[in-house]
C-alpha cells in the first residue's frame, strides 16, 4: 500500500504520529511504502523577484526540514523507512494532487478540528483536501 502522510509540524501531526505509533499495524507490514509530505507557502511574488534564486530555493528547503526533521527521528526510530518531500504553493492542492499524481492508496492527515465558524471565515485545509482529493483520506483528530 502506498501511503502519503501530509504534516505541517503542528501539534495535529504530533497527533496523527502519536496515532501510528500507538497503531503499530500501520508498521509491521514491510509491504507499505511511505510518503512524508509538507508544503511551503510560497514567497510573494515581489519579494521573490528581489531574491536570487538560491535564496528562494534554500527558503523553502529550510522551511520544509525544520518541519520534516522531527518526523525523519520519528519513522527511523520506528525502523521505517520513508521518503520525505516539500512542494511550494497552497497546501490543500498540493496535497490532493501529489495524492492523485503519486498513485496513492490512502492519504493520512491530522485536523485541526476547527469548529463550523472557523471553516466558514478562514477554510480548511482538510475540508478542501476532502473536497477535491479522490484519494481514500484518513483524518486523525
Amino acid at each position: 500500500m502506498k501511503i502519503l502522510i501530509a504534516v505541517d509540524g503542528s501539534r495535529f501531526t504530533k497527533r496523527m504520529l502519536a496515532y501510528l505509533a500507538a497503531h503499530d499495524e500501520w508498521f509491521e507490514s514491510k509491504q507499505h511504502q511511505f510518503t512524508v509530505l509538507t508544503v511551503v507557502g510560497p514567497i510573494p511574488a515581489r519579494a521573490a523577484d528581489a531574491l536570487s534564486n538560491k535564496i528562494v530555493h534554500d527558503y523553502y528547503a529550510a522551511e520544509a526540514e525544520a518541519v520534516l526533521k522531527p518526523i525523519r527521528a520519528f519513522f527511523a526510530k520506528q525502523g521505517i523507512d520513508a521518503e520525505f518531500v516539500h512542494r511550494v504553493g497552497n497546501a490543500a492542492d498540493q496535497i490532493a494532487g501529489l495524492a492523485k499524481k503519486g498513485k496513492f492508496d490512502l492519504l493520512m492527515m491530522g485536523s485541526h478540528g476547527h469548529g463550523a465558524l472557523a471553516r466558514l471565515v478562514v477554510g480548511s485545509v482538510t475540508g478542501r483536501v476532502m473536497a477535491s482529493c479522490e484519494v481514500p483520506l484518513l483524518i486523525v483528530r
